[in-house]
């Protein structure tokens, strides 16, 4: 059995680690002789800050196979990576490709194998924004209306695909499996003292990570956020790991950092993110993965979007959306500040680190049967 397993963005690699890392464990054990394994990195996230720290920081091999597509328009990337990904599907006549997350390499790989007859596996199927001018929200519904075995990260993905008419068979509640990394890494973080190189007292901090193009792409967003961000950064020091795309974005828009109490970093590795992260008082951003990651580690959560896919970081964690409206963003801070917020009232069900062997069980039982 030849399994693929594609990634091309930093998140993706925070979802197939697990993965490698249980199959590892069980080829060490004896228990998976009969089963290959190759890693397919797509090179849409291609510098080193975006992609290459993360082999290191995830103790997971360098990919066996870079495409190297680097970035452009969605349709020019797309396509490069179908071009590039259906040689690779030629040469290795894998049993089964594995997907992750919902960036333009997820239905890119995704099409080209279910054009060859290829089984496809999609980890965290069924996730919905339910708005279509999101570019990840298209890869999510082509991806799911593509692949054979869709892992689902809580109940809301699995009434999402039943809704699509996505027959139950198909359908595999797993977990989340951004969590198995959280609690792999989690001691490691705790004594990383990542917050404490930057001067920052535990819970005195806040976090903020911002990548959208909705967010960063237009001026005006941008320079909004930056002026809501200058004024919380007057009560508490805020800390800014800046995505490539977003540091471009602030210097063609003419936004300057003018306050002290505003630290812009350079993307930062897992470890070193994750410790930031446990010891925030909160954390403001427009990613889903650190919605999740909040929820788990029970920190305040503010949202700068006006819909999430993970609506169960809110129903059941510390998020909340509050879009770039800075009376619901400053209101809800001050809340953070003087304990008022919202409490959690549990983890989602599954998320407990365990994700990734419930993953592979069903793909070897799959072909096993």
């Amino acid at each position: 059995m030849k399994i693929i397993l594609a990634a091309g963005a930093r998140p993706n690699f925070m979802k197939i680690a697990p993965l490698i890392w249980e199959l590892e464990k069980r080829k060490k054990e004896g228990n998976l002789n009969h089963v290959q394994y190759k890693i397919v990195h797509t090179g849409q996230h291609y510098d080193v800050e975006m992609s290459e720290v993360f082999f290191k920081d995830l103790i997971i091999p360098v990919p066996d196979i870079n495409l190297e597509v680097g970035s452009a328009s969605h349709a020019v990337q797309t396509a490069n990576i179908m071009i590039e990904f259906e040689k690779v599907c030629f040469q290795e006549k894998p049993d089964i490709v594995v997907v992750v997350g919902d960036v333009n390499s997820t239905i890119a790989c995704t099409l080209v194998a279910s054009k060859l007859g290829i089984r496809t596996a999609h980890v965290e199927a069924g996730l919905r924004s339910f708005d279509k001018t999101m570019p990840e929200e298209t890869n999510r519904l082509l991806t799911d209306a593509l692949c054979d075995y869709l892992f689902t990260t809580c109940e809301d993905a699995n009434i999402n695909l039943s809704k699509e008419g996505i027959p139950e068979s198909k359908i595999y509640f797993v977990g989340n499996i951004m969590i198995d990394c959280l609690e792999n890494f989690r001691l490691q973080a705790k004594k990383r003292g990542t917050s404490n190189n930057y001067g920052f007292k535990e819970k005195n901090f806040a976090l903020l990570t911002l990548h959208r193009p909705s967010n960063v792409d237009e001026e005006e967003s941008l320079k909004k956020i930056y002026g809501i961000i200058e004024k919380i950064s007057r009560e508490i020091p805020v800390i800014f790991p800046v995505h490539p795309r977003t540091r471009e974005c602030l210097k063609s828009h003419g936004i300057t950092n003018d306050a002290d109490s505003i630290i812009l970093e350079k993307p930062l590795g897992y470890v070193e993110h994750l410790n930031l992260m446990m010891n925030a008082k909160l954390v403001l951003t427009d990613s889903g993965g650190v919605q999740e990651e909040t929820t788990v580690l029970k920190v305040p959560c503010l949202t700068l979007r006006e819909n999430t896919e993970r609506p169960i970081t809110i129903n059941l964690g510390t998020n909340t959306l509050v879009g770039i409206d800075e009376q619901k963003i400053i209101e809800n801070f001050k809340k953070i500040i003087d304990g008022t917020y919202k409490k959690q009232t549990k983890i989602p069900p599954l998320w407990d680190g365990k994700t990734a062997p419930r993953i592979i069980d069903t793909i070897i039982g799959i072909r096993l049967s």
